[in-house]
């Protein structure tokens, strides 16, 4: 059976673009001059773009309770137009979205009660005062 295999892979095999533009100029190209080429191993594989903040420079901070429920509120005020949307850089408001938010932060905080020590029981207690006072605020301006 190893036999076979290294036949195989020995063997190459044959790739035809089919492709209706050539990928160096754009133009249309004729099919009739195109050869198949031959390749005997795949090509090198490119690099991934890289997203921004994927950097060593903008290494993501350590997930733990407190940057979790901050980054809830994050989208709470993002949903108020508080602050702008990371994708558009615009301010959109849902204030649906927002509302219900601020009560899944409220059911955590009802389902962690006990179980926090003190700066992540008063890191919630602010949190959900801020973010009911901002979602009665943008219901007033409604």
């Amino acid at each position: 059976m190893a036999a076979e295999e290294e036949k195989i892979e020995n063997q190459g095999f044959t790739v035809q673009d089919r492709r209706r533009f050539s990928p160096e100029t754009g133009e249309a190209r004729d099919e009739t001059t195109e050869a198949p080429q031959v390749a005997s191993e795949p090509p090198p594989a490119e690099p991934a773009p890289e997203r921004p903040g994927s950097g060593q420079d903008n290494a993501l901070p350590e997930i733990d309770f407190s940057t979790f429920v901050i980054s809830l509120s994050t989208q709470a005020l993002m949903h108020l137009g508080e602050i702008p949307s990371p994708m558009s850089g615009k301010i959109e408001t849902d204030i649906g979205v927002a509302k219900q938010m601020i009560d899944l932060v409220g059911m955590l905080r009802e389902k962690t009660r006990g179980n926090l020590n003190a700066n992540e029981d008063r890191l919630m207690e602010g949190i959900l005062f801020d973010l009911r006072m901002k979602y009665v605020e943008a219901v007033k301006k409604r």
